[in-house]
């Protein structure tokens, strides 16, 4: 059962990790003890990783910090981590965590899209969590002529995407919470996880002839209209509304 949303669950084996590396230091045990003790305890706690990935960061969380804390060339001031932990606040937000982190859409992604998803002129498509703004650059080069609006929880990738993408309409905010009605093509780069909420969101809001279109995740509930592959092999899947469930197989 998912209890905690990612990244809580490798916060909470790190500072566990080095809560018991600090309580062996205080007993007294020989120096090479603490390190294997709270390095066996991260891989109990990998256990907390819902993927391959995940459960890997969590092992490797505390040998790279404690690394980085010894190393000579590479000590950090505590100062420093107080810093890289607000920038990492600033970039993924909070109540942004249960959505994707930022993956960039590769440039030409998107490029086969105008071969099954024919759209009018002057054609509003949304970017949801446009990130840094590599998704609604891919968009461009596929629309030129279509209108771009992005939306990102982050204010800080915010900022950076409307400097990027000058031509878009980029604002903060919640991509659960907004209105998707006018918008002729929604486009994500989420997670598997955040398919369900996207699928239940597209159904109740976009008007009839709109898109849904998810870079490598499928909506699995959906039959897709169309599924294109890029060049490094990722899929595009494209859902036109109104949208054709799956119907499971009956049993015999």
């Amino acid at each position: 059962m998912k209890i905690l949303n990612w990244p809580l669950p490798a916060l909470l084996a790190w500072g566990l990790s080095w809560l018991f590396f600090l309580f062996l230091q205080t007993l007294g045990t020989p120096n090479a003890w603490p390190l294997i003790g709270a390095t066996l305890l991260s891989v109990l706690l990998s256990a907390l990783g819902s993927t391959l990935w995940r459960r890997c960061l969590i092992v490797l969380g505390f040998p790279m910090s404690q690394f980085l804390l010894t190393s000579a060339s590479l000590s950090m001031p505590p100062i420093a981590w107080l810093v890289l932990l607000i920038l990492i606040v600033l970039v993924y937000p909070l109540n942004a965590w249960s959505d994707a982190p930022l993956f960039p859409t590769p440039s030409r992604a998107l490029l086969q899209m105008p071969e099954h998803v024919h759209l009018p002129p002057h054609a509003q498509i949304l970017d949801a969590g446009c990130g840094l703004g590599d998704g609604l650059k891919a968009l461009r080069a596929a629309y030129p002529d279509a209108e771009y609006f992005g939306l990102e929880m982050s204010w800080l990738l915010r900022l950076f995407c409307a400097l990027r993408c000058p031509w878009a309409k980029i604002r903060q905010g919640n991509i659960w919470l907004a209105d998707w009605q006018r918008y002729d093509v929604v486009y994500m780069f989420q997670r598997p996880e955040s398919m369900p909420n996207a699928v239940e969101k597209a159904s109740a809001e976009l008007k009839r002839g709109s898109w849904l279109v998810s870079l490598e995740f499928e909506a699995r509930a959906l039959v897709p209209t169309a599924v294109v592959y890029g060049s490094d092999g990722r899929p595009v899947w494209m859902y036109c509304a109104p949208f054709t469930e799956k119907t499971s197989s009956p049993s015999i």
